[in-house]
């Protein structure tokens, strides 16, 4: 698996509730950092820290439309997820194949 090119570890990135509340509010639409903040009962300080986070891992960009901040998903942070899952998904089936060969060859010795 390659290294990743952000400066914060996907799952570091998903450990954290609030972070993947912001994820799934992100899939209805690009929100400004005000409007994600409102969300939360924590400070917007608070929310800003794991913005950035988000950002620093891949999921979201950040673009500034007048004096607003405007959040939206990236796909670089889940396709390093995605990445992940798939390397232990191909270990699995391979591992899974080899016990289904070794009980039909016992099954077929008997």
């Amino acid at each position: 698996m390659a290294k990743s090119k952000y400066s914060v570890d996907c799952f570091q990135a998903l450990s954290d509730p609030n972070r993947r509340e912001i994820l799934m509010m992100l899939t209805k639409e690009k929100q400004n950092i005000n409007a994600i903040a409102d969300n939360f009962n924590i400070s917007r300080p608070a929310v800003s820290k794991h913005i950035k986070v988000l950002y620093d891992s891949g999921f979201i960009t950040i673009t500034t439309q007048g004096r607003e901040r405007y959040c939206e998903l990236q796909q670089q942070g889940f396709d390093e997820l995605k990445e992940w899952i798939s390397f232990f998904e191909t270990y699995w089936t391979k591992q899974l194949k080899q016990l289904e060969v070794f009980l039909k060859n016992r099954h077929a010795k008997k």
